[in-house]
């Protein structure tokens, strides 16, 4: 690990985070190299976040608290979901692209990956209004 990167993981101090991104990091036992990235993920992935709650049915959000609680469930997903794509595609060369344009495609792929994390979590809390051990299971992340 560079200097750079390791300078970047002790920078990301859990009690500056917000309490549901805490509670996310502790009951899923987050990889501390992987903080970094799941707090950044979470810094701009709020606004499209949002958006997505605000279309939730209310019996839907009702599954969780609040808004910070889908938000960092939602970060959560997009950074394991971006490790996963990043090293299945990090060397993927594709034939008949420039540089330039594969870089492109990569990119609008790893976009539709993250959007998908969105929209499945979304699916996950509707489901979870008629399943009890579904509404359980969000509830029990969040519980102290």
């Amino acid at each position: 690990m560079s200097e750079q990167q390791e300078t970047a993981i002790e920078t990301v101090k859990l009690e500056d985070l917000s309490a549901e991104l805490q509670q996310v990091i502790k009951y899923e036992q987050v990889p501390v190299e992987m903080h970094s990235m799941l707090v950044s993920v979470h810094e701009v992935s709020e606004p499209t976040v949002r958006e997505a709650w605000d279309e939730l049915p209310a019996s839907a959000q009702n599954i969780l608290d609040n808004f910070e609680q889908f938000h960092a469930l939602v970060s959560l997903s997009q950074s394991y979901a971006g490790v996963d794509f990043l090293s299945q595609y990090q060397d993927a060369k594709i034939e008949d692209m420039s540089d330039d344009d594969a870089e492109a495609y990569k990119a609008q792929l790893l976009d539709q990956v993250l959007f998908n994390c969105v929209k499945d979590l979304c699916k996950q809390l509707k489901k979870a209004r008629l399943k009890p051990p579904m509404k359980k299971e969000f509830r029990d992340i969040f519980a102290d």
